[in-house]
């Protein structure tokens, strides 16, 4: 495995693969438990990005195109057997764009793809006055993590842990700030759309919009939960994982 990928529990007869999108901030770590859960039946691969955990010396990637062109390469040497795809935040938009990616250079296609907590990529991004005009401080970063949660409020209130945490957060944060959709073909892979109910970033509405994105099946499921909704309600969702991916 390079740099770039963790695989917490091998699985080399494992009917399909399943490569993981960590959220802003977030770290392959965060999908271990998730490894866990469907290891296996599913081998499950989760991408680092540059600036966090044992790539914290790394610079954290400041622009999300360059980082969805990292994890294509990365991942393209394991297209030649049935693999599929799942991102949360701002995980869900690369795992988006990697598999528009595939199809439009008529590439392997995902099995599927999973997008999780996060409205589709053709609704209008920022929302008006969630982004600060003049680039996030560390104030707002802060405020923005509190918000969503996901992050140990440890993290946020100890410095010496702050100072490890922040760099990513805030340069992720930019990067998917800055982000532009640009329309183009739908996809053809089936696509599921996962929310939670109370995920104060994401509408069900919004989820939903997801289903003009591919031509093939779609499907959409909320949970109970916020944000981080997977934390609470991982055997749901694994298990909603392992029967929609092909036997």
């Amino acid at each position: 495995m390079s740099a770039w990928i963790r695989n917490f529990h091998p699985a080399p007869r494992a009917r399909v693969r399943l490569f993981c999108f960590p959220h802003a901030g977030g770290a392959a770590s965060a999908y271990f438990p998730f490894s866990a859960a469907l290891s296996g039946e599913v081998e499950v691969l989760t991408f680092q990005y540059p600036g966090r955990q044992d790539r914290l010396a790394e610079p954290p990637p400041t622009d999300l195109d360059s980082l969805v062109e990292a994890c294509l390469a990365e991942l393209s040497p394991y297209t030649a057997e049935p693999f599929a795809l799942f991102g949360h935040s701002m995980g869900a938009v690369i795992g988006y764009e990697v598999a528009r990616r595939l199809e439009s250079a008529g590439r392997a296609r995902p099995a599927a793809l999973f997008v999780s907590a996060r409205q589709a990529p053709a609704l209008p991004w920022p929302p008006e006055g969630l982004f600060p005009e003049d680039g996030p401080d560390d104030d707002w970063v802060i405020g923005e993590a509190r918000r969503l949660g996901g992050i140990d409020p440890a993290l946020l209130d100890e410095p010496e842990l702050r100072r490890l945490t922040l760099p990513a957060l805030r340069a992720d944060l930019r990067a998917i700030f800055a982000h532009t959709h640009r329309p183009g073909p739908r996809l053809t892979c089936p696509l599921t759309a996962l929310t939670g109910d109370r995920d104060p970033s994401v509408t069900v509405a919004g989820a939903r919009a997801w289903h003009s994105e591919t031509t093939g099946p779609f499907d959409l499921h909320v949970f109970p939960g916020g944000h981080f909704y997977l934390n609470d309600q991982l055997p749901e969702v694994t298990k909603l994982i392992a029967t929609s991916l092909p036997e």
